[in-house]
């Protein structure tokens, strides 16, 4: 592909701007891309076991039953490491043979609501674990948003940060097996094939995410923690592939306005410069496509004589039915403007399915301009991430060679190719969808075309226009009680009036008797 362009190192020419459309610039000593929870997972056993000082978990959800290596386990529940393999007793057996270790574990309070049945092996092991692992919940937020960070930080030297989360029905390989067993739920059930990715980090980019997730914890606490010093590094695993060294790294936050701190969207700037500064390809993996603002950039790039390719990757359907008829009535929305607005034949929107045709869930939240800027975290392409939730994602320029493999890594996954293949047909082809295009089969494991539905229903017409599962909020705009629902929201309220309906039901019993 004729991706030549390239940028001055020194720091003029870059697209970041801390205070602006991020919080920080530093440097990685080493950076991986890594993707699906299988690898992830495996990783994280690896770090945990090498932490001699301060683990710090900061996530949307944790799930301490789930096995971090499905089918691997032996007749007593241990890992081939001779450890427990579900991870909330991991984590008991890594503190427990660490005399110095703390773990730190910072949860979005909304999970409990979600899925109150992972909280009671929470509260478990925070009351009757080691007095060293350390619980809490985080509620800093308005009224309807939720902690959305997922970032693991060991030593203040080794830092995680990505779209992962170490919960149930997040596990897979990157072969997305049809019914593969190992992606059971503790009900039996099989989870749907699912897509994701997250990075890995040393150097002081670490000590970066370390300060922000010590940050997060003082601010749902009131503690505040002391970063671990004299801590010998911890080696970089064998198996890791090093994607970038000593690179410079962006950290860019989105935080709503709460308590009086006004809105942090850096996220969304950093966003709508790097759609901006594209050249030749925009290539996108978001579990949503519903924010306006990006939307109307990428419109804009789409209108111009030359602009840029733009390939969208996001799941089929939502998880939630509820979710599904808002979430996906204002995706059809965005796909009739960009469509309406290509006139080059650039832009593209798909899904991907295994070899037996079941959609695969995207996950994964990722950014890549060109061959230049590769932006990996928790945001997805919706209002609530640019506005509203807490989102944390990391970005940075180049290497040229890193940016283009991961890219085309992804591809080859999606196309079950080889990346040499995927390569080869770049190479070829010129242009990113003509080669996808000519790599994308009829039948099996493929990307396919994400068409809106012929028509919007009354209910998804409402939602969508209210933007009630999709909120934010704007700068400038301080914290609105009541400012936007969720399905918990609904359950809740459910749950209330059938509360109130048995409460009367009672009532009217017991006055019948008298």
């Amino acid at each position: 592909m004729n991706e030549t362009r390239s940028r001055n190192p020194d720091a003029s020419s870059s697209i970041f701007k801390p205070g602006e459309n991020c919080w920080r610039v530093t440097r990685a000593d080493k950076l991986a891309l890594i993707v699906d929870a299988a690898n992830y997972f495996r990783m994280l056993r690896c770090i945990f076991l090498a932490a001699k000082r301060e683990l710090l978990l900061v996530g949307w959800d944790f799930d301490f039953e789930i096995d971090m290596l499905p089918g691997e386990s032996d007749a007593d529940g241990l890992a081939p490491d001779g450890y427990p393999n579900a991870l909330g007793p991991f984590l008991e057996a890594v503190v427990a043979r660490t005399p110095e270790l703390n773990v730190y574990m910072l949860k979005w309070n909304g999970a409990v609501l979600v899925a109150p049945g992972r909280f009671l092996p929470t509260v478990a092991l925070d009351v009757f674990g080691d007095d060293r692992i350390h619980f809490a919940l985080d509620g800093h937020h308005p009224f309807g948003a939720c902690h959305h960070q997922k970032i693991i930080v060991a030593d203040n030297g080794f830092a995680f940060c990505g779209g992962i989360d170490a919960t149930e029905g997040r596990w897979d390989t990157s072969e997305h097996l049809p019914k593969d067993p190992r992606r059971a739920r503790k009900n039996g059930s099989l989870s749907e094939p699912w897509h994701d990715a997250t990075s890995a980090l040393t150097g002081p980019v670490a000590q970066a995410l370390g300060d922000l997730s010590r940050g997060r914890w003082l601010r749902a606490t009131g503690e505040e923690l002391t970063p671990p010093d004299d801590v010998q590094q911890i080696d970089w695993p064998d198996d890791l592939e090093v994607a970038a060294e000593n690179v410079d790294v962006a950290i860019a936050r989105t935080s709503p306005p709460f308590d009086g701190e006004e809105l942090t969207n850096e996220i969304e700037r950093l966003i709508l410069d790097s759609i901006a500064a594209a050249e030749h390809v925009i290539y996108i993996e978001s579990q949503y496509f519903s924010a306006e603002t990006v939307c109307d950039a990428l419109e804009a790039r789409l209108r111009e004589e030359t602009g840029p390719e733009i390939v969208i990757i996001n799941p089929e359907a939502a998880l939630e039915w509820l979710e599904d008829r808002a979430m996906h009535v204002l995706r059809a929305r965005m796909i009739e403007r960009l469509r309406a607005a290509d006139h080059g034949n650039r832009f593209r929107i798909y899904h991907p399915v295994a070899s037996d045709g079941e959609p695969i869930y995207v996950h994964a939240k990722i950014f890549i301009v060109d061959d230049q800027i590769l932006r990996i975290g928790s945001s997805n392409l919706d209002d609530r991430s640019m506005g509203f939730d807490t989102e944390c994602d990391i970005a940075f320029e180049g290497p040229q060679d890193s940016v283009r493999a991961f890219r085309t890594r992804l591809l080859a996954e999606h196309l079950a190719v080889s990346v040499e293949k995927m390569e080869e047909r770049l190479r070829e082809k010129g242009r990113l969808i003509d080669a996808i295009e000519s790599l994308n089969a009829t039948e099996g494991r493929a990307l396919q075309a994400i068409e809106p539905p012929p028509e919007e229903d009354m209910f998804g017409e409402f939602l969508a226009d209210t933007r009630l599962l999709d909120p934010r909020y704007m700068p400038g705009e301080m914290t609105v009680a009541g400012h936007g629902l969720r399905p918990r929201h609904f359950v809740m309220i459910a749950g209330a009036v059938g509360a109130g309906l048995l409460a009367w039901l009672a009532w009217r019993r017991r006055t019948a008797q008298r």
